[in-house]
């Protein structure tokens, strides 16, 4: 599963598959302007952060041909629009790092002309895409080892194929034991209040043959306690210098249990979502969304008017929680402040 995210060079736009009306219906969003890219992030036509990470590499570089039609100072214009998609999500780190990504890149190039960085910028854009998938396939390899024969795998959120550029990272892992000729079953967290573990993780899974069933989000504990989970993976928006995963909300509570019933919990992720200049969990911005995605659905509101609800995207998953770190790199064991200093020494 690689087409969700579709640059086309006839249309000179990036073709997301609008993710927020999965599974009953496959509409596809075009991506033109910098508005058009900052719009998809926020509301989530894409999410995952590898996959933010790929669309806001592209969005650089529609943000240039956006500049090329205006008047005035284009430097000082393109680095505004820049500044405009590092600023649209404050969680996930693949998104900043792909906008410094091109920036360093503009900054090596010297006293170059527009038309030149497009060029060079595109190219980038297509490799970051690329290997995102190269990435995740080498974690599934990495993390399909950890999988035994028979396990059944709970997961929370979704971090597949469409989280990120393709084959995905905790549902990578689960793809790699699978490849690994392995029997692997999934046990898929509902993943409130924007159900992307009932929505995307099971439909990418059923469409791919791979054996699931949808969880209540209070149902962990019981399915634990029952011995029904072997493993849990998880995916990651940001992991800090010292270990700790920011991801999806509920993810953290989902540790605990684990934890409380000796079920291995790990996290999968590229080595660019693990931010070393970050010192812990608590040291990240939690984004606060629309409470309009808690208190309705679909047009139908839950809770009384007037009532105000929590809405916090993500939660950090302290390190001594997380069994293992799978990057593409291998992976990762506590003491995590020293295998992170490593990795990028």
């Amino acid at each position: 599963m690689t087409e969700h995210i579709q640059y086309s060079p006839e249309k000179d736009a990036l073709i997301l598959l609008d993710q927020r009306y999965l599974p009953n219906r496959e509409d596809w969003f075009e991506c033109k302007t910098t508005d058009d890219i900052c719009y998809a992030l926020v509301v989530m036509v894409v999410r995952g952060a590898p996959a933010i990470g790929v669309t806001a590499a592209y969005g650089c570089y529609l943000a240039g041909r956006e500049v090329q039609s205006m008047d005035g100072d284009w430097k000082a214009t393109l680095s505004a629009k820049l500044d405009q998609i590092h600023d649209a999500r404050p969680t996930a780190v693949n998104l900043r790092w792909a906008v410094r990504e091109m920036r360093r890149i503009w900054e090596e190039a010297g006293d170059v002309s527009l038309d030149a960085l497009l060029d060079i910028w595109l190219d980038r854009a297509k490799e970051i895409h690329a290997g995102d998938i190269e990435m995740c396939e080498l974690i599934g390899k990495f993390g399909g080892e950890l999988i035994d024969d028979g396990d059944t795998v709970m997961t929370h959120c979704n971090a597949g194929a469409l989280a990120t550029a393709g084959y995905g990272t905790a549902l990578g892992v689960i793809r790699g034991a699978i490849d690994q000729g392995k029997k692997v079953s999934v046990i898929a967290n509902e993943t409130r209040p924007f159900l992307q573990g009932a929505r995307l993780t099971a439909y990418e899974l059923h469409k791919d043959g791979i054996p699931v069933k949808v969880a209540c989000d209070n149902a962990c504990a019981l399915l634990m306690k029952r011995g029904l989970v072997d493993k849990v993976v998880v995916g990651a928006d940001r992991i800090t210098a010292n270990g700790d995963a920011v991801n999806k909300i509920g993810t953290f509570g989902v540790a605990i249990i684990a934890k409380r019933f000796n079920i291995p919990f790990y996290v999968a992720a590229p080595v660019y979502t693990i931010d070393p200049e970050t010192p812990t969990g608590d040291d990240v911005p939690i984004e606060d969304r629309d409470p309009r995605e808690v208190t309705h659905i679909g047009d139908h509101r839950i809770p009384p008017e007037g009532v105000e609800v929590y809405n916090l995207a993500f939660d950090p998953t302290p390190n001594e929680l997380i069994a293992g770190i799978i990057t593409e790199k291998g992976v990762l064991y506590p003491p995590y402040d020293l295998a992170i200093k490593k990795l990028f020494m």
